[in-house]
């Protein structure tokens, strides 16, 4: 009863904090030049800044220093996720143009698309993707539409053979050949994301290898990225912001693994926003369990985390979820002024841009 009491009490205080907070807070000005708009030639080549949450303080370094940061015994969790060719280009059956994008998968032969058109299709219409695949439309759900696709191959199929990797808006240009590996991590082996895990495209095998000879442990858990991520957040009061809804999954493994990590005196640490936000799905009331589901968990400034010591990230948009995320693992005020540090010192943003490695304040 005394711990149900003190966490109704942490969740209340973050409702209050929430409920007096602005999207506008999260501002941050970024020229356009500093966008990464393709990855560099080499995964761990990145810049990284090291912000220190209990000192108040960053430094900046080189992303393949990163294993002096952890010591034996500490343990990564990686988010497996894979990428898949979530985008696909066709016509309506009137002849008009459309640009289709997967939100998620459903079964094998369903899915629910973002849909790009001059007109919306209505329900019954059929889609004519890529030339070859026929999908007919059975509805709307929100801004969402539920398409069910040809059945002589699963959705699955259907984009692997004719579908794009789903880069980022903010990039501005269509998939190239090399995107195809680049715009997945290495571990990547669970399809389903339409968006790629981005801090994990920073380790590459080599890098996988020295944290292992250093005696750090890895671990996975599985979130597929959904679409949702890159919407705005178009409510100025944070307590407004409805989160989108993502898939994630907690192997027992990774369970075990965090509470030996602990027992022993070590540090969590998560390699991405979306595998921190499996792992404190997964463990609201205090405790990490195994299991999966939906999480629209939304974390802001006065969360309580229960499982994560340290972040290893990308730069995220001004005034998203994401950004908000950082803040609240971090201390708001710290990590925009380490922002401001990183315009100031020409950092690559986003998907393909440089790394943070975050202390939790």
């Amino acid at each position: 009863m005394r711990f149900a009491i003190m966490a109704e009490g942490r969740f209340m205080r973050q409702r209050i904090i929430r409920a007096l907070m602005k999207t506008s807070d999260f501002e941050y000005t970024l020229p356009d030049e500093l966008i990464a708009r393709h990855p560099l030639a080499e995964r761990t080549a990145s810049r990284l800044l090291h912000v220190d949450g209990p000192g108040k303080r960053f430094a900046d370094r080189l992303f393949n220093e990163l294993p002096t940061f952890f010591r034996p015994g500490d343990l990564l969790v990686f988010n497996d996720t894979r990428v898949i060719k979530a985008r696909l280009h066709g016509q309506k059956d009137s002849g008009g143009k459309v640009e289709a994008l997967v939100e998620r998968i459903v079964s094998d032969h369903e899915a629910l698309m973002f849909l790009r058109a001059s007109k919306p299709p209505k329900p019954d219409s059929v889609l004519l993707f890529a030339g070859a695949i026929q999908a007919r439309v059975l509805g709307r759900e929100g801004e969402l539409f539920r398409l069910a696709f040809d059945p002589a191959r699963t959705v699955l199929e259907w984009l692997e053979h004719y579908g794009e990797i789903p880069l980022p808006p903010y990039l501005h240009r269509p998939a190239e050949a090399d995107d195809d590996a680049r715009y997945q991590t290495v571990y990547a082996r669970d399809p389903g994301a339409v968006a790629a895990p981005t801090a994990g495209l920073h380790f590459d095998e080599a890098m996988l290898a020295r944290l292992r000879e250093l005696g750090v442990s890895s671990a996975f858990v599985t979130l597929h990225v959904g679409a949702g991520t890159f919407q705005p957040v178009r409510e100025e009061n944070l307590a407004d912001h409805k989160m989108h809804s993502e898939r994630y999954v907690i192997p027992a493994a990774t369970v075990a693994a965090a509470a030996a990590t602990r027992a022993a005196g070590g540090r969590v640490g998560a390699v991405g926003t979306t595998s921190l936000r499996a792992l404190e799905s997964a463990a609201r009331d205090g405790v990490l369990r195994a299991g999966g589901g939906e999480t629209d968990l939304f974390i802001t400034p006065g969360y309580h985390f229960n499982v994560v010591d340290r972040l290893v990230t990308n730069f995220h948009l001004p005034r998203s979820t994401l950004l908000m995320l950082v803040c609240a693992f971090g201390g708001m005020d710290l990590l925009l002024r380490a922002y401001a540090h990183a315009v100031a010192e020409h950092y690559r943003f986003f998907s393909y841009g440089d790394a943070l490695l975050i202390e939790r304040a």
